[in-house]
């Protein structure tokens, strides 16, 4: 939406999140009669975004891992993002009709961490536990922040980023 009073550029960006799981890596591990895990995602949708505003936009999102067996288990995962539509993680973009806009995807809510694969200076998120034949989910917060002053146009800008947990 354009605002002519203040010469500003307002459009919604949406990051949609992908999930996929893959089990058997040699550093995690899922042990217990039946014991398997699946992931849930709740997208980062970051809203209207002012191009001329000295202040990044920030939002958060959401993976969920739920892991379960038949008896006591012990589960250990790690859980990776892709790059989405950029080539590297430093930065990843949103894409609308061709038009970038920069974004990352980090760990924590200081954004020193960008949460990626644990290469190319990336980390992953890493967790273990023990449960007794019950469903357990545990939260991770996805910190995603678009830096500001990006003189980009209006328009739908998104991303799709696939979510990996191994296990």
């Amino acid at each position: 939406m354009l605002l002519k009073q203040c010469k500003q550029t307002g459009f919604y960006v949406i990051i949609l999140f992908f999930y996929n799981f893959y089990s058997c890596s040699a550093y995690a591990a899922c042990t217990g009669l039946g014991c398997s895990c699946s992931v849930g995602t709740q997208a980062v949708a970051f809203g209207s975004y002012v191009t001329t505003s000295p202040t990044p936009k920030t939002a958060n999102g959401n993976v969920a891992v739920t892991c379960s067996a038949l008896v006591i288990y012990s589960v250990s995962y790690v859980i990776r993002l892709a790059k989405g539509n950029s080539a590297t993680y430093t930065p990843r973009f949103m894409n609308s009709l061709g038009v970038h806009l920069n974004y990352n995807l980090y760990t924590t809510a200081a954004f020193t961490s960008i949460w990626g694969d644990a290469t190319g200076g990336t980390v992953s998120v890493s967790d273990s536990y023990t449960s007794i034949g019950l469903s357990t989910t545990r939260n991770y917060t996805v910190f995603g922040r678009v830096p500001a002053l990006q003189p980009v146009g209006p328009g739908t800008y998104t991303d799709s980023v696939l979510v990996s947990v191994t296990y």
